[in-house]
């Protein structure tokens, strides 16, 4: 796949193309119905499946306060699209200039001139141009007029309920990460770099691979979860944490790994992938170091089982 930071950055031999439009903050299921309908069209008429998604959430730039961190990072983002088949990501910066482009300056600039657009894909709630001025019906009469094709893709529900990022969101601060992966359509993961750490988990009996702070990929609430945890040539079995330590020294929030049944590993600053199965118990502030390990080998005992 081909991945550019703006539209200067195209390829000059692109040729024509068949463009989905989002956020695209999660790559759920509604998502990825949108990349299965621009991959059949780009089959169908040989044209370049291509998404245009943007730098950051266009909240953090038309109303900051009420910007919701994303699902997954833009390195997530770029892997699961080039996993789907995408074989060109635009990334627009989401700024002044973007958000002032009318619906029909966004068409002319970015899917004609551009991309040479012959197909756009959209859902059906689908907004653009300055102030959200345009809707689906203003794409499909601009694309008469200029000569593309637009198909609109219903949402996509799972038991009745619409996949959307918000309530993916709202499932995994619950610690919902079950739930969450029925709207992902995969398990919910952060990927980040293993940095060293106070080492108490090693202390305890229970070393841990501690998750830089800057990875990607939302954090669940705070607790004990099962889960994978992936580097490039292995998956292994591991207890997951997240918290502040509080029982014994209190640090900023954090994602721990422990790999079931491994004393051996050397992770220390290998990119990793974490997985979440299922969530065990939230965080809590243990009377004492004794009564913490007993909790710990009872999560373990969870986990073992869940993950067979």
């Amino acid at each position: 796949m081909i991945s550019v930071g703006g539209l200067n950055l195209l390829p000059q031999e692109l040729g024509s193309t068949v463009v989905t439009i989002g956020k695209f903050d999660g790559i759920h299921l509604g998502h990825q119905a949108l990349l299965q309908s621009t991959l059949a069209i780009a089959e169908e008429l040989l044209l370049v499946p291509t998404v245009v998604t943007f730098d950051r959430h266009p909240g953090s730039y038309l109303s900051p306060d009420a910007y919701p961190l994303p699902i997954i990072g833009p390195t997530q983002k770029n892997e699961l699209l080039d996993q789907a088949g995408i074989e060109l990501l635009i990334t627009l910066p989401f700024d002044e200039a973007l958000a002032s482009l009318s619906a029909e300056e966004f068409v002319q600039q970015i899917l004609l001139t551009a991309l040479s657009a012959k197909a756009v894909v959209v859902g059906d709630d689908f907004r653009f141009g300055s102030g959200q001025q345009g809707n689906v019906e203003a794409l499909r009469q601009l694309g008469l007029f200029h000569g593309f094709v637009v198909h609109t893709v219903p949402a996509v529900e799972v038991d009745g309920v619409r996949v959307a990022t918000t309530h993916i969101r709202n499932l995994l601060e619950k610690g919902d990460v079950k739930h969450a992966e029925r709207f992902l359509g995969r398990l919910h993961a952060t990927r980040g770099e293993v940095e060293h750490g106070l080492k108490i988990g090693r202390e305890l009996g229970f070393p841990t691979a501690n998750i830089s702070r800057l990875a990607e990929g939302f954090l669940p609430l705070d607790g004990v979860y099962a889960g994978w945890l992936h580097t490039k040539s292995e998956r292994y079995p591991a207890a997951l944490s997240i918290g502040i330590n509080e029982t014994i020294s209190a640090v900023p929030r954090l994602l721990e790994v422990h790999v079931l049944d491994r004393r051996d590993l050397d992770l220390y600053d290998q990119q990793v992938n974490v997985e979440y199965v299922d969530f065990i118990r939230p965080s809590f502030k243990f009377s004492g170091v004794e009564e913490l390990i007993s909790s710990i080998n009872a999560d373990l005992v969870k986990i073992r089982a869940i993950l067979g």
